[in-house]
């Protein structure tokens, strides 16, 4: 992933004006910086997520059409071999 942006000295700076003290507001902006670094999804780790997914979809609609002309030959050739059996 993508190292986000994170500005932990403000981050602690806004605890401690609401009174939370300065080694517990450390502690918090330093556990959240971690979060944010290795838990978040960047705009960029989404890019590549949808393009594995439409790489992905691409496949199975190829592989969808293959089936469905595979499926449709068998069945013109079954009924083919049926009707000449009808015939003969």
């Amino acid at each position: 992933m993508t190292a986000l942006a994170f500005d932990t000295l403000a981050y602690v700076k806004r605890l401690k004006a609401a009174g939370v003290p300065e080694v517990q507001a450390e502690v918090q902006a330093e556990a959240l910086a971690e979060i944010v670094k290795d838990q978040l999804a960047t705009k960029q780790d989404l890019r590549e997520l949808e393009l594995r997914l439409e790489t992905k979809l691409a496949e199975t609609k190829a592989e969808i059409i293959r089936w469905t002309i595979g499926a449709g030959i068998f069945q013109t050739a079954l009924i083919a071999a049926l009707l000449l059996k009808l015939v003969h």
